[in-house]
């Protein structure tokens, strides 16, 4: 049976008194599961993954991920936290402009201290992007620059893949291409929570959970 990997109990965001993103959501995450989550713009789809992925603080509530307690860590220590646990993949690719595909997949390890280029070579052709290792980003067509992006949250071998939107900048045959290596990532172990406005890719996940108003309208399991 899989163990629950992200528990999340009474987890509020306010940003000021008419600004209340989240509102004591309360969601269990196993290992291995993906959870599709959607609902309209502004309803705090993002706000949730930006609390996950240890990018922002909850104003109140308990978010646990493998066990830690991560609502109440410094700010180096959620870096740190979400170096080794987390990986990120947004609608915009954020890859550094003056670094190669390689030097923008190699970075996480930088920090980390283990720097492994034949590891990130691997990655980036197992994604489509062996050929262009020495490429800077405007050189990349957007898909190509989606796919570094992925190898990159791939670099340290995190349990959970956050996706914001990873599609929603991409033609559909470059869209196609994003989706199925998430899914093999997927088939692989990794958790991951990603967000959608396109019914049809959140029924890709085990479970689709939709948010109104910063609170949980429904969760249900893939039929």
């Amino acid at each position: 049976m899989s163990k629950i990997l992200i528990s999340i109990e009474n987890l509020s965001k306010i940003y000021d008194e008419h600004t209340i993103a989240l509102k004591e959501i309360n969601l269990k995450i196993k290992s291995g599961e993906w959870t599709s989550i959607i609902g309209p713009s502004g309803s705090g789809k993002t706000t949730l993954l930006n609390m996950v992925s240890c990018l922002d603080r909850p104003s109140s509530g308990l978010i646990s991920i493998d066990g830690k307690n991560i609502s109440n860590l410094s700010r180096t220590e959620l870096t740190r936290f979400r170096r080794e646990k987390i990986g990120l993949i947004f609608q915009q690719h954020y890859l550094v402009p003056y670094l190669t595909a390689l030097e923008n997949v190699l970075l996480p390890m930088y920090y980390n201290g283990d720097v492994q280029e034949d590891f990130a070579i691997q990655i980036l052709n197992r994604v489509g992007m062996g050929h262009r290792l020495h490429s800077i980003p405007t050189k990349l067509s957007g898909g190509e620059q989606q796919r570094v992006c992925i190898a990159r949250s791939m670099i340290n071998k995190p349990q959970i893949l956050i996706a914001d939107e990873p599609t929603g900048n991409l033609d559909q045959k470059n869209g196609k291409k994003v989706l199925n290596l998430i899914k093999d990532l997927h088939d692989e172990g990794n958790a991951i929570l990603l967000v959608t406005h396109n019914l049809e890719i959140a029924k890709l996940g085990d479970s689709i959970l939709e948010i109104v108003d910063g609170k949980i309208s429904s969760k249900n399991g893939r039929s």
